[in-house]
């Protein structure tokens, strides 16, 4: 996912919905567990942009997938009135730090309950212009979702200000790197370590697509610091800010990644995210049965 679509999710024009069933189909028929060889493989909501919550909610349960790492985009999306003239993001901050996001995400977490999915974190991006008030409610927000992950994808001088925040709450921040290396921005492994220095509550969310595609060793990294990896992004690029591809057919380790999770029994959820062309179900399928395949051998 680029930096822009996480952070302009409010603008984005969204294409014409792909085929999924229904949500109550979803909910008749739970999601079968996606945990394989003991390794949680989820997906990234992002990789339903294409259609709103509940219709994505029913396309991962229809292909069986039983863990999420839910979008902001989704969690926020037709909630936020804007008065006349108003301002988005003003309007966002308050709604934000309203009594009523907190039950929108109780909703939110009911929906994926009844169709069988569980939400192993939830990912928005701080920014350097959030108030207090505005960091304090996305932890509870996360908390209401029932989960104790945040991810996102952030400057590095934020981390200061959400590290209180993140221990008062008892989370952790997965801050997500991009590919391309930016001063402030998460890229590099000197950023996580500059951002996580003497914070116990800041963490890594990896995309092990995006870091290939800035020419670093995912599969060295994981070993290295898997014990401070809260969330992955399992996507497949070329390096050398390279396209996305299918998995097995760029540069990220994408089978040596899945089957190092099962080896050491590291039990870091890998949240699959789709951002080539391609019917999404279709695709979020045969990504799905990659990872069985390369899990099951």
């Amino acid at each position: 996912m680029t930096s822009y679509t996480r952070r302009e999710f409010g603008g984005l024009v969204l294409s014409g919905l792909a085929a999924a069933p229904l949500l109550g189909h979803a909910a008749a028929q739970k999601a079968a567990s996606s945990r394989i060889a003991g390794v949680r493989i989820g997906s990234q909501s992002y990789s339903f942009r294409d259609r709103g919550l509940d219709e994505a909610i029913a396309g991962m349960a229809s292909i069986g997938i039983s863990y999420c790492e839910l979008w902001s985009g989704h969690g926020e999306r037709g909630v936020v009135t804007v008065p006349a003239g108003g301002n988005r993001r003003e309007a966002t901050r308050a709604w934000r730090t309203s009594p009523a996001a907190i039950e929108h995400f109780k909703t939110v977490r009911g929906k994926f309950d009844a169709a069988g999915i569980t939400v192993t974190s939830y990912d928005l991006p701080f920014g350097n212009d959030f108030t207090d008030e505005e960091i304090a409610s996305v932890f509870a927000m996360g908390q209401a979702l029932g989960v104790n992950v945040i991810t996102s994808s952030a400057q590095v001088s934020v981390a200061a200000r959400v590290q209180p925040f993140a221990a008062k709450a008892g989370m952790k921040v997965g801050f997500h790197n991009h590919s391309n290396i930016r001063p402030d921005e998460f890229a590099t492994p000197a950023d996580w370590a500059t951002a996580m220095a003497g914070r116990p509550n800041m963490a890594m969310t990896l995309d092990i697509g995006h870091f290939t595609a800035a020419n670093f060793d995912a599969l060295a990294f994981l070993d290295e610091h898997h014990d401070h990896i809260v969330s992955m992004h399992i996507k497949d690029r070329k390096r050398d800010q390279g396209a996305t591809l299918p998995f097995g057919e760029g540069d990220a380790k994408v089978a040596e990644v899945l089957t190092r999770l099962r080896d050491r029994k590291w039990d870091i959820p890998a949240h699959i995210e789709f951002e080539y062309k391609g019917d999404t179900v279709i695709e979020m399928t045969r990504l799905v049965a990659y990872c069985r395949k390369v899990l099951e051998q």
